[in-house]
């Protein structure tokens, strides 16, 4: 739920799901159009499919307990690099290697001089991360969470507060006089007018109804033809939607009101 999303939108969904279903098997037992129902205004709805799709891969392949290794995390749906290693460390107490946007960037600056990071992590930078992780899995966890916050609070994108850095005498980027980015641009994502937002109005209309909605009733939600149905079609291929008999959609496995 926190992957692009702020803690403050995460919370309160985050606590009805756990109210919801407490453990892997309370969601497995429900249909997936349940969980993106749930899941709410978060944006990126696939993610909801993909957590209830490990719940059931959880109850099917591990008698209902979340694993507690990176590897075997890697191989639930929906789990990449980062999440199995942030769950086996901090849930499980593994010796992983953690790495987010805020890790990437508080290494590019102590380690590599660099204002920001590549834009995508190269292998070069992961060998870094994880050459720099104590060899004792409690310091490792404890070391993990402290870079990630450290760039959460302190080393931040856009106002480091290289005065408050307990690694200040160590930063090759401050040492260096905090040269600027030198790379490509950094450009915020567009929302007005994008896929992205009619995707997330079409799904709003289909959460919100108690029953099936008519195709005419999705239709009323946007003049642009070509672009609604993309979106509408896209949705559906990404079995976020269910196309049912009459011309009418609904979430998946969430037909009756």
């Amino acid at each position: 739920m926190l992957q692009q999303t702020p803690v403050a939108r995460v919370l309160p969904v985050w606590q009805e799901w756990l109210r919801r279903w407490p453990a892997p098997a309370d969601l497995a037992a429900e249909p997936p159009g349940e969980a993106v129902h749930a899941w709410g205004r978060l944006g990126y709805p696939r993610r909801a499919l993909r957590l209830h799709a490990a719940a059931v891969a959880i109850v099917a392949d591990h008698e209902g307990a979340v694993p507690s290794t990176e590897a075997e995390l890697l191989t639930l749906p929906g789990v990449g690099t980062y999440t199995a290693a942030a769950v086996a460390t901090f849930a499980f107490g593994e010796r992983t290697t953690v790495v987010d946007t805020n890790v990437r960037r508080v290494l590019a600056r102590v380690v590599e001089g660099r204002e920001y990071a590549a834009p995508s992590p190269t292998r070069a930078e992961l060998d870094v991360a994880a050459g720099l992780v104590p060899e004792h899995p409690a310091s490792a966890r404890t070391w993990s969470v402290a870079v990630m916050e450290l760039g959460a609070l302190v080393c931040t994108a856009r106002a480091p507060r290289c005065e408050d850095c307990p690694v200040a005498s160590l930063c090759a980027w401050r040492l260096a006089g905090r040269p600027a980015h030198d790379g490509p641009p950094r450009r915020g994502q567009a929302w007005e007018g994008t896929d992205r937002q009619l995707r997330g109005i079409l799904l709003a209309a289909l959460r919100d109804a108690n029953s099936p909605v008519s195709r005419g009733t999705l239709e009323a939600l946007s003049d642009n033809e070509i672009q609604r149905e993309r979106c509408l079609d896209s949705l559906v291929a990404d079995g976020l939607v269910e196309p049912l008999d009459g011309d009418r959609f609904a979430l998946p496995g969430r037909r009756a009101g």
